[in-house]
């Protein structure tokens, strides 16, 4: 995964690209990979970097959704338990099972989700991750020692699983280029290109060197997430909004608000919603909030309330009540939904499905949907491209596909766990020279090797690249991502034959990004 091998694959291009896709989030990187393992000449295109908004800013979860199951929106639930399934098997150095708790402070709280729990196992079938049961206070406590005690009546254990979404976004893009896919960052789509009414292709410019390129395509796939509007009012100006924007806040803390590998799930806040405490590489994240914002934007700020609303709502039920000085790292994602037809629905009540619209033009646009999904979305996304193109459809295969890095019963105490399979080719590195082996941040796990191994192999081309998304220092731990900034941003200059400018400049841009990260 190469840049300059990428962009000479576009030049070198002579014939009309089968698929382009616009986006490098969950549901473009899935449809990539998924038009690339069908045979197709496939072309993927992002403004910025993989998974930079909403696909790197999630809860960490791969769930069937429990609150839907009380919405009784049964067929998402089943297509979202199966598909975390399939997420597991195809990826399971990235998702592993997670135990939750519901603790119970009124007394129908342990036989009403202890049934309702049973029905989502049933629903998971032969995919399912464990039982639901109902916990004594003891053995709660015994899992969740800093649950308040007073009250306590026990708990409800449930299973879902967990991951590393921005990892899991590296590893299929690493997955399309192996199957003959090009992936393209910071490569902004400006335009599209029609011929007689229809699309035909896509005009681009790259975010690094202003080149310009007009690209011609079959069938252009708008995977764009919250931004879907702005490329379906590039094909049709009059066009009405089709997403409605909603932003979750997460809070990092350490480890010690929530010291064992069990999570916690509340069923029902201030605000109608559900609140989880999650493990997560050493800390724990904890959200999220649900509120509607008028535009998208690729660098979304958590405010004050959202904040407090965490906070306060997980200091009623830890025995230390977390403070903003608490928190490691504060992040928000914003939520492509799919906006309903009727007015007045608030964001929290609109249906997490995905919906596929094509333009009278042929432009075909996935929108909604969540990352638990995102390979059922790609699925249907290049069917309805294949119609609309013309090819002969094909059977997708990425039901029993393994991601790059596809490695079994990774040791999860290994700070390279992550990497499933390439954490061999890293761990060589270091030792091929003395100085790739030393540690950046002892607190995070983060070597020299790391950062080398993410410009040569996953395409990182900044700072934020690295220090958010191939590793996950700026969500763990904000101060210290900054600490180690100059460092790696030494060893990239190396990699990328950059100058002391160019180092000055990412510090001073990665130092300014980080303090929307950081509470004072």
């Amino acid at each position: 995964m190469v840049r300059e091998k990428m962009i000479l694959n576009l030049k070198n291009m002579s014939e009309k690209w089968d698929v382009v896709i616009v986006g490098g989030g969950a549901s473009g990187l899935g449809a990539a990979v998924e038009a690339a393992t069908r045979g197709l000449k496939t072309l993927l295109l992002e403004q910025d970097d993989f998974t930079k908004g909403t696909s790197s800013r999630s809860t960490k979860l791969v769930h069937g959704g429990v609150r839907y199951l009380a919405q009784g929106n049964i067929s998402l639930v089943l297509e979202a338990l199966r598909e975390r399934g399939l997420m597991k098997q195809n990826a399971p150095h990235l998702v592993k099972d997670q135990s939750f708790i519901i603790p119970s402070y009124k007394w129908w709280v342990k036989p009403y989700y202890t049934i309702g729990l049973t029905v989502y196992d049933l629903m998971a079938g032969r995919l399912g991750l464990g039982r639901s049961l109902p916990y004594s206070r003891k053995k709660t406590l015994k899992h969740i020692p800093t649950l308040i005690k007073e009250k306590l009546r026990g708990g409800v254990v449930y299973h879902d699983g967990q991951f590393d979404d921005a990892r899991y976004g590296i590893n299929l893009c690493q997955t399309f280029v192996e199957n003959g896919g090009t992936a393209i960052n910071y490569m902004k789509v400006v335009g599209l290109n029609k011929t007689n009414g229809n699309i035909s292709g896509v005009t681009v410019i790259d975010q690094e060197t202003e080149e310009k390129f007009e690209i011609n395509a079959k069938v252009v796939v708008n995977a764009t997430g919250v931004f879907v509007d702005d490329i379906i009012k590039m094909d049709a100006p009059k066009s009405r909004d089709i997403v409605c924007v909603s932003q979750g806040v997460h809070l990092v803390l350490d480890k010690e608000f929530v010291p064992n590998d069990y999570a916690i799930m509340i069923p029902k806040t201030d605000d109608g919603r559900v609140l989880f405490a999650v493990p997560w590489h050493n800390k724990v994240v904890v959200g999220t909030t649900d509120i509607q914002k008028e535009k998208a934007e690729l660098e979304p700020k958590a405010l004050d309330e959202e904040i407090d609303f965490i906070l306060e709502t997980a200091g009623r039920f830890l025995t230390k009540m977390p403070k903003r000085s608490d928190v490691k790292s504060v992040f928000a994602g914003l939520r492509p939904l799919a906006a309903p037809t009727g007015e007045g629905k608030k964001t929290k009540e609109i249906s997490r499905g995905h919906k596929i619209y094509i333009s009278d033009s042929g432009l075909v646009t996935i929108t909604g949907g969540k990352w638990t999904t995102y390979r059922q979305m790609a699925e249907e996304t290049v069917d309805t491209a294949s119609k609309v193109a013309g090819f002969v459809l094909k059977k997708s295969i990425t039901r029993k596909l393994p991601l790059h890095g596809w490695k079994q019963n990774v040791d999860l105490k290994d700070p390279l766990y992550f990497y499933g399979s390439d954490a061999e080719k890293i761990l060589s590195l270091a030792k091929s020279n003395k100085d790739m082996g030393l540690c950046l941040s002892q607190e995070l796990g983060i070597i020299k090797a790391q950062v080398v191994w993410a410009v040569r192999n996953e395409m990182a081309r900044s700072l934020e690249d690295v220090l958010s998304r191939r590793t996950r220092a700026l969500l763990l731990d904000a101060r210290e991502s900054v600490r180690i900034a100059p460092e790696v941003a030494t060893i990239m200059a190396i990699e990328l034959g950059k100058d002391e400018d160019w180092i000055e400049k990412q510090i001073n841009k990665y130092t300014s990004l980080a303090a929307n990260y950081v509470l004072n």
